[in-house]
C-alpha cells in the first residue's frame, strides 16, 4: 500500500506541475500580446509626432524660402526701377545736350554776324573820326600832337593846383589829429628803446670757427641761406660780426631747430639745399622727441601720473615758451610746487593741486588759436583730455575768465601771482607780440596757393612761400598788394611791414 500511495502522489505532483505550466504559459502569452500591443501604440504615437514635427519644419523652411524669394524679387524690382531711372536720366541729359549743342550753334552764328557788323561799324567810326580830326586841325590851325601837348600842360597845371590844395587839407587834418600822431610816435619810441629785450628774446647767436665758413653757408648766389630760411622759417643774418651768425625769429623752437641744423651741417661739411632740407627735417623730429622727453621728465619730477600724451607734449613745449619774459615751464613748475604746499596746509588733495598748477598756463602753448584767452583755451584742452573738473575750473578761473567753483581755483590764482611777482621773474608783456606775429602768418596762410608763411625781423617783414604750379608771377604780385591792404585794415602795428611773396619752381629727376 505504501508504494501505491507514493506512485499516486508522484502522479499528482506531475499532474499539478503540468497544470501550472499550462497556466503560466497562457499568462506569458497574454503578457507578450499586451506588450506588443503597447509597443505598437507607442510606435504609432511617435510616428504621428514625427510626422507633425516634419510637417512643421517643412512649413517653416517653405516660409523662409518664400520670404527670401520675395526679398530677392523686391531687390530685383528695385534695381530694375533704378536702372530705368538712370536710363531715363541719361536719355534726358542726352536730349538736353543735343538741345544745348543746337543752341550753341545758333548763338555762334549770331555772334559771328554781330562781330562782322561791329567790325563794319568800327571801320566806319574810324573813318568818321579821321575826318573829324582833319576838320578840327583845319579849323584850329593845330596838329593833333600840338593840341595834345597843350592839353597835357593844362592838366599838369590843374593837377599841381589840386595837389597843393590836398596838401593844405592834409596839413589841417594832421593838426586836428596831432594827439593821435603823438601817441604813434611815443609807441615807436618805446619800441626802439626795447631793442635789447627784443634781441634777447628773438635772436640766437651761432658761433663758427672761422669766417671762411660764412661763404659756404651763404652758398652760390645765396642758394644755401635761402634754403635754410625757407626750411626753418628763421632769418639768418651773416654780417661783419666776427666768427658768428645771427639767427633771428620770434619762435624759440624754430630758432633751436635752426641752431642744431646749422651745427650738424657745419660738422658734416656737406652744405647744399638738398642736404639742408634733410638735416632740418631730422632736427625737427629730434626736437619733437626732446619735447616729449622733457614733458615726461617734468611729470616724473612732480610725481604727476596719468597725464594724456598730448598734454605731456604740451608741457614739454613750455620749455621753449616764455611768459612775460619768464620761462613758462619753470614758472609752471614753481606754481605746481607752491600749490602743493598750500593745498597740504589746507588739508586738500595735493596731487590735484600740483596737477592744476602745472597745467594752468597750458593754453599759452598752442599756436592755432590766437583769439581765445589762454585761460579759456587751457580749460578747453583740459576738458578735451578728460582732466578732473576741479583742475579744469582752476585753469579757466585763474584770471577770472570763468566763475570759481572749486576751492583749488583761488589757490592756483594766488600761486600764479606769487611766482610772477618774484623780483626779476618777469619783464614786459610778450603775449600780445606773439599774437600779432601769429596773426600775420595766419593772414598769409588764408590765401589759396600759399605753402608757408614766416613773420621775421620782429614782425617788420612777412615772407610768403607760394606753390609755383598754383600761383603765377602776376598773381604773386597781386597777392602781395592784397595782403598789405588787408593787414592795414585788420591789424594795429608800429612802423611798417614788408610783404615778400616768393615763388620758386623746382624740377627734380633721378638718373638711374
Amino acid at each position: 500500500m505504501g508504494a501505491i500511495e507514493i506512485i499516486i502522489a508522484m502522479l499528482s505532483l506531475v499532474a499539478g506541475a503540468a497544470v501550472m505550466w499550462v497556466v503560466n504559459n497562457n499568462n506569458l502569452k497574454t503578457k507578450s500580446v499586451q506588450i506588443i500591443k503597447d509597443a505598437e501604440e507607442k510606435a504609432e504615437i511617435l510616428k504621428k509626432d514625427k510626422l507633425l514635427e516634419a510637417k512643421e519644419k517643412f512649413f517653416q523652411l517653405k516660409s523662409e524660402h518664400d520670404k527670401e524669394v520675395n526679398n530677392r524679387n523686391a531687390n530685383l524690382l528695385k534695381e530694375e526701377n533704378r536702372i530705368k531711372q538712370i536710363e531715363q536720366s541719361l536719355k534726358q541729359k542726352q536730349e538736353a545736350a543735343q538741345r544745348k549743342d543746337s543752341e550753341l550753334d545758333s548763338i555762334k552764328q549770331s555772334l559771328e554776324k554781330q562781330q562782322a557788323a561791329v567790325q563794319l561799324k568800327k571801320e566806319e567810326a574810324d573813318k568818321a573820326l579821321n575826318n573829324q580830326v582833319k576838320q578840327l586841325e583845319k579849323i584850329a590851325g593845330l596838329t593833333a600832337d600840338e593840341a595834345k601837348k597843350q592839353l597835357v600842360e593844362a592838366l599838369h597845371e590843374e593837377a599841381r593846383t589840386e595837389a597843393l590844395s590836398k596838401i593844405k587839407d592834409i596839413t589841417d587834418e594832421a593838426k586836428l589829429t596831432a594827439s593821435k600822431e603823438a601817441k604813434k610816435i611815443i609807441l615807436s619810441t618805446i619800441q626802439r628803446t626795447a631793442a635789447e629785450h627784443a634781441i634777447e628774446n628773438a635772436v640766437s647767436v651761432f658761433n663758427i670757427e672761422s669766417d671762411e665758413l660764412k661763404g659756404r653757408i651763404i652758398g652760390r648766389e645765396g642758394r644755401n641761406i635761402r634754403a635754410l630760411e625757407a626750411a626753418t622759417g628763421v632769418e639768418f643774418i651773416v654780417d661783419d660780426t666776427p666768427e658768428a651768425i645771427i639767427l633771428s625769429c620770434f619762435d624759440p623752437i624754430r630758432r633751436e631747430v635752426a641752431r642744431l641744423a646749422m651745427h650738424r651741417l657745419v660738422t658734416d661739411g656737406r652744405i647744399h639745399p638738398a642736404r639742408i632740407e634733410e638735416v632740418v627735417a631730422k632736427t625737427k623730429k629730434q626736437i619733437e622727441e626732446e619735447i616729449v622727453e622733457i614733458g615726461e621728465r617734468t611729470c616724473i619730477d612732480l610725481q604727476i601720473h596719468g597725464l594724456h600724451p598730448e598734454l605731456v607734449r604740451m608741457v614739454g613745449r613750455m620749455r621753449y615758451r616764455s611768459s612775460y619774459g619768464q620761462n613758462l615751464l619753470q614758472h609752471s613748475r614753481e606754481v605746481a610746487n607752491l600749490c602743493a604746499t598750500m593745498a597740504a596746509e589746507f588739508g586738500l588733495n595735493v596731487k590735484l593741486a600740483k596737477r592744476a598748477g602745472l597745467l594752468h598756463d597750458i593754453g599759452k602753448v598752442p599756436d592755432d588759436d590766437a583769439e581765445t584767452p589762454h585761460a579759456l583755451l587751457g580749460m578747453k584742452l583740459a576738458e578735451k583730455y578728460k582732466e578732473n573738473w576741479e583742475v579744469v575750473n582752476a585753469i579757466g578761473a585763474h584770471h577770472d575768465e570763468v566763475e570759481m567753483t572749486s576751492i583749488l581755483s583761488p589757490i592756483i590764482q594766488a600761486c600764479d601771482a606769487i611766482s610772477g611777482s618774484r623780483p626779476g621773474a618777469r619783464r614786459e608783456d610778450t603775449e600780445n607780440y606773439m599774437k600779432r606775429l601769429k596773426n600775420l602768418e595766419n593772414i598769409a596762410l588764408s590765401y589759396p596757393g600759399v605753402e608757408k608763411a614766416f613773420a621775421i625781423q620782429a614782425g617788420r617783414e612777412l615772407r610768403v612761400m607760394v606753390e609755383s604750379d598754383k600761383v603765377t608771377d602776376d598773381q604773386a604780385d597781386l597777392m602781395s598788394i592784397d595782403m598789405s591792404q588787408r593787414i592795414q585794415k585788420e591789424m594795429t602795428y608800429p612802423g611798417q611791414i614788408k610783404i615778400t611773396v616768393i615763388r620758386e619752381k623746382r624740377s627734380v629727376n633721378f638718373a638711374k
